[in-house]
């Protein structure tokens, strides 16, 4: 699971940081996780191939987390994409893209789905036989949505030494690894458990931006692998979170803390900030494994 951290500070993009964006390559997906600004170019910066994009999760309809999407589809289509592409959405996303692609003359070449949300209840957006991905409801000043991407539990490793002195048959390999009991060349059924070993523990990232304190959150993201949350503001500006409904660092670290994560990644900060390492203080008094997003910054669980 490696997120890359195309961009992770709020409001208007600066020359040295850029709105919200990120990507996440799981289990041989690329995931775009919002589109704000410049996007396409974080993109082309950090080497991420656009055909590999395939699905598109926005969390909500505020600039700094979409205002890329259109540019980056008339991109796709320039650049001669012929595989479908899937977005997910509040509600109106696809108006608000289809409208500039029909003023401008620019209709894609390849098919494109909207996959529109209005719910406040958690649901399924993707699944195959490797992940799953479901949103989070959050709360902001519009309908918002978080994303939780959890892996699915592998199949069981072959200790091929145990199963060669068990004396098992290799035409059993493939239903050992699916957990099954099998037996050997002198008719003995052997316990799978003494010829495989457990799986790596599946992963799981959640992505929690833009939100207020919420801790309705806690029960969909808990022992999470990695929580990104965002982190508008400090301590020393908590009427402003309320007012925006955004969060602090410690609210953030309070969230991670009782979901019992393994990770926090602080972002979303707010320009009126020079030292971003006050962010990472603060959440440190309340979680331990505190990060720092940072554009361009690759993560690795």
């Amino acid at each position: 699971m490696k997120l890359t951290i195309l961009g992770c500070h709020a409001a208007t993009p600066r020359w040295d940081a850029s709105p919200t964006a990120q990507i996440l390559q799981v289990k041989g997906h690329t995931f775009l996780i919002d589109c704000g600004e410049g996007t396409q170019v974080q993109l082309r910066r950090h080497k991420i191939k656009f055909s590999r994009i395939k699905h598109i999760f926005i969390s909500h309809l505020h600039g700094d987390h979409f205002f890329g999407l259109v540019g980056l589809v008339s991109t796709f289509r320039l650049l001669g994409r012929e595989a479908d592409l899937h977005i997910y959405g509040p509600k109106g996303i696809k108006e608000a893209i289809t409208l500039q692609l029909k003023l401008g003359k620019s209709w894609t070449d390849y098919d494109l789905y909207f996959h529109e949300l209005e719910s406040l209840e958690t649901e399924i957006l993707f699944e195959d036989e490797n992940i799953s991905v479901s949103t989070i409801p959050l709360k902001h000043r519009i309908y918002t949505n978080g994303f939780i991407f959890k892996e699915k539990e592998s199949e069981r490793t072959l200790d091929i030494n145990a199963v060669e002195a068990a004396n098992v048959s290799m035409s059993y390999y493939s239903k050992i690894k699916q957990g099954h009991d099998v037996v050997n060349e002198d008719g003995v059924l052997i316990d799978n458990k003494k010829i495989t070993l457990d799986p790596p523990k599946p992963k799981s990232y959640a992505y929690c931006s833009d939100t207020a304190y919420n801790p309705a959150m806690i029960s969909k993201i808990a022992s999470a692998t990695a929580l990104y949350h965002e982190t508008t503001f400090l301590e020393l500006h908590k009427d402003l979170a309320e007012k925006t409904k955004h969060s602090t660092a410690k609210e953030a670290a309070t969230i991670a803390k009782n979901a019992a994560v393994e990770i926090l990644i602080l972002g979303h900060y707010s320009g009126r900030y020079q030292d971003l390492n006050a962010f990472k203080l603060e959440a440190e008094e309340i979680f331990t494994n505190v990060l720092l997003a940072k554009d361009g910054k690759v993560f690795e669980f």
